[in-house]
């Protein structure tokens, strides 16, 4: 199998790719996803994608963009994030995937601090985000890709280390920090995931679907680069749809699928139909995070297997683990053996290695004499954050593991104060920062509590001088956060458990916050969790 050394960047790894696969399918939207904007389903083979990516670089090197600088990109879920990706790839020029459902703020934060050059958008959006006054905002259609330019002449050499994409996601420490993402990184993980073989083997026949936004890892380097690699073809949606899932499943004849552990919840509360069984169309289905008692019901009643793994946009491919043969030990959280390449460690709060079946932190990094390969380059304009995660030479996921005694990994809890809300990773600090800027609340805290169907859901504390209302407080926080972080219960209390420093104690918040639930002493404002089109 070709190394990541050989593929030297993202966009020669795709023109080996559609040299040799020509009139394949690469990438697909169906009509469901489409229908907005297109009269049809939208598709590219493998050479018209080609085609269109040289467009888009003569479009590109005459807006005088220079190796090094970036583009943020806001296309929902469209297949343009692919094609814009490869064609600013091969000029050396770095992504930064928008959610257009963020809010100004959010918005303004992200193309701020990762220095944007120039930002496209679809047209609809154009407007709201020139408004912000960062950086030049252009649509796709205002590229000028009639240049007669040689695409020759605008590709740039390029080197693995160079940056291809900057993720922002959410950690600790308040507002989302920037992930810089290399060549390297994205092709390790497409080698990774192909590399498999066993229950994932995957081929140039795959057809894998996917409702993942393209602003995520999951989406954007994990599935899309196994595709490009191994001549398959991805099928993006634009969101999950629950009611039509398995006729788009079936019509779009899809051979592996992703999802999140929210999404085979919910696909396991549609009413059962004798036509459930998918065993001769399906390989797999990619479900990191689903809830372990849901694992084997959904394998017995679709006829495929459920496969969990564990990885963050930090470790890439360096420290991924996934459950892809057996003992896969279903219905456990097993996340599967580490890989012979991986370094792993899970040790107590003082660092002390525990005994195998203990549970405690999980610290990870590769073999050899580059403890980083693979993992991303760092966080951008934070050294500071990057280097205490790599505190003597390990990554400490602030994730808790257990080993058993045959080796399997297990997931059993996060350290680290994130909510998990329907794969969406929310720092609870920056939801009390958005909570403080109410000028009647005088205290908060906000945690994570369990929810059967989305796995967390936010719950916020509020302390408050003067009558408030639960619902005043969810409307303030719509207007500065993303729906989906916003405090789905709100209980308003007189104190806050303190610890000895007058830090809010994190774990006893926790306790209390599962008690207030199970006892109906807070406001349930999750029917109002909706997407706003901003």
């Amino acid at each position: 199998m070709i190394t990541v050394e050989e593929l030297g960047s993202l966009y020669l790894a795709f023109e080996l790719t559609a040299k040799r696969y020509g009139s394949r399918p690469f990438l697909r939207a169906p009509a469901l996803s489409t229908k907005e904007y297109a009269d049809d389903a939208i598709e590219y083979s493998y050479e018209s994608a080609k085609a269109r990516v040289d467009e888009l670089i003569r479009g590109y090197a005459a807006e005088d963009l220079r190796r090094g600088d970036r583009v943020a990109i806001a296309f929902d879920s469209r297949l343009q994030n692919y094609l814009h990706l490869l064609a600013l790839n091969a000029l050396g020029v770095s992504i930064v995937p928008l959610n257009s459902s963020a809010t100004a703020e959010e918005l303004g934060h992200i193309i701020s601090h990762s220095d944007s050059r120039l930002l496209v958008s679809l047209t609809k959006y154009r407007e709201r985000l020139a408004g912000l006054e960062i950086c030049d905002v252009i649509t796709e259609e205002s590229l000028n890709t009639s240049c007669q330019q040689p695409i020759l002449e605008n590709v740039t050499e390029h080197s693995l280390s160079s940056e291809a994409a900057l993720l922002y996601t959410s950690g600790t420490t308040g507002k989302p920090k920037g992930c810089v993402l290399s060549n390297e990184y994205f092709l390790a993980i497409g080698c990774w995931y192909i590399g498999l073989g066993d229950i994932c083997q995957l081929d140039e026949n795959d057809r894998l679907l996917t409702p993942l936004p393209p602003n995520h890892m999951n989406a954007l380097c994990t599935s899309f680069t196994a595709m490009l690699l191994c001549g398959g073809c991805v099928i993006q949606l634009d969101r999950f749809h629950p009611r039509t899932w398995w006729e788009m499943v079936r019509d779009e004849k899809a051979t592996v699928i992703h999802c999140l552990g929210v999404m085979t919840a919910i696909l396991l509360t549609l009413p059962e139909d004798e036509s459930d069984d998918f065993s001769a169309q399906l390989k797999f289905c990619f479900g990191p995070g689903s809830d372990p008692k849901h694992q084997n019901a959904f394998e017995q009643r679709f006829g495929f297997p459920l496969i969990e793994a564990w990885a963050m946009t930090e470790t890439g491919a360096g420290g991924m683990t996934i459950a892809y043969k057996e003992p896969r030990h279903v219905g456990q959280r097993c996340i599967g053996m580490p890989l012979e390449s991986m370094d792993h460690r899970i040790v107590d709060e003082k660092g002390i290695d525990l005994p195998s079946g203990e549970a405690g932190e999980f610290l990870v990094r590769q073999k050899g004499g580059n403890p980083r390969r693979y993992f991303f380059s760092g966080y951008h304009k934070d050294e500071t954050a990057t280097e205490e995660s790599w505190k003597g030479g390990w990554w400490h996921t602030g994730d808790v593991v257990r080993e058993g005694p045959d080796g399997s990994l297990f997931f059993v809890d996060r350290r680290k104060n994130v909510i998990r809300r329907s794969g969406e990773n929310i720092a609870a600090v920056e939801v009390e920062a958005v909570l403080l800027q109410h000028p009647d609340i005088d205290g908060c805290a906000v945690c994570a509590v369990p929810d059967k169907i989305r796995g967390d859901e936010v719950f916020a504390f509020i302390i408050s001088n003067k009558e408030i209302e639960a619902r005043a407080i969810f409307d303030h926080c719509m207007g500065y956060l993303t729906y989906y972080k916003v405090p789905g219960y709100i209980a308003l209390v007189p104190e806050l458990p303190l610890t000895a420093s007058q830090k809010v104690s994190r774990g006893v918040i926790k306790q209390l916050a599962r008690k207030s639930l199970a006892n109906a002493d807070c406001e349930d404002l999750r029917k109002f969790k909706k997407r706003i089109k901003r």
